[in-house]
């Protein structure tokens, strides 16, 4: 059975959502957050860098977000939740699955930067902080000018970009 190794507040949401979707069987073990917000060391037992989301199944240990949903998607998902290859859609759902790992989660840790410096910066740097929060972290939209939905016309995650947008989305409101 497919092992979900949970840590509280990480990416893995989007594990269990996808799994969610499907109706694939899964177990959770879940990990707790140390008091300065880092992975406990159990988490590197299973893989080491000792981070989450990781799963095991069938023998194979998978970290890395955006590789977890691609496998869960090949092995469980019998076609759906997937374009069709060779196809416009496909493409589309590609690009989204990856930018919200690439491209949109680093204006989101900007801002996260950005918010918590002007609280701990010295008093004359605390102006400059928050005019490069202003100007650098800007939401982003996972809307495609040709159609409702990024990736095509389509239903719950395929709809959505994919579940990987399933964080960046609403981190960055």
């Amino acid at each position: 059975m497919l092992t979900v190794h949970h840590l509280n507040n990480s990416r893995s949401q989007r594990v269990l959502w996808l799994l969610e979707e499907l109706g694939v069987p899964y177990e959770i073990v879940r990990y707790q957050r140390q008091p300065d917000m880092r992975a406990p060391k159990e988490l590197r037992a299973i893989h080491p860098l000792g981070k989450s989301p990781v799963v095991t199944d069938n023998g194979h240990t998978i970290a890395e977000s955006g590789a977890i949903l691609e496998y869960i998607i090949a092995t469980y998902g019998n076609g759906r939740l997937i374009p069709p290859a060779d196809t416009p859609e496909r493409l589309r759902y590609t690009y989204w699955l990856h930018y919200a790992e690439g491209s949109a989660m680093t204006p989101l840790l900007l801002k996260l930067l950005f918010t918590l410096m002007p609280k701990r910066a010295p008093a004359l740097l605390r102006p400059w902080c928050a005019r490069c929060r202003t100007r650098r972290c800007r939401r982003w939209s996972i809307r495609s000018s040709s159609s409702t939905w990024p990736i095509g016309k389509a239903s719950s995650a395929r709809a959505n970009g994919s579940p990987a947008a399933s964080f960046p989305a609403p981190t960055s409101r």
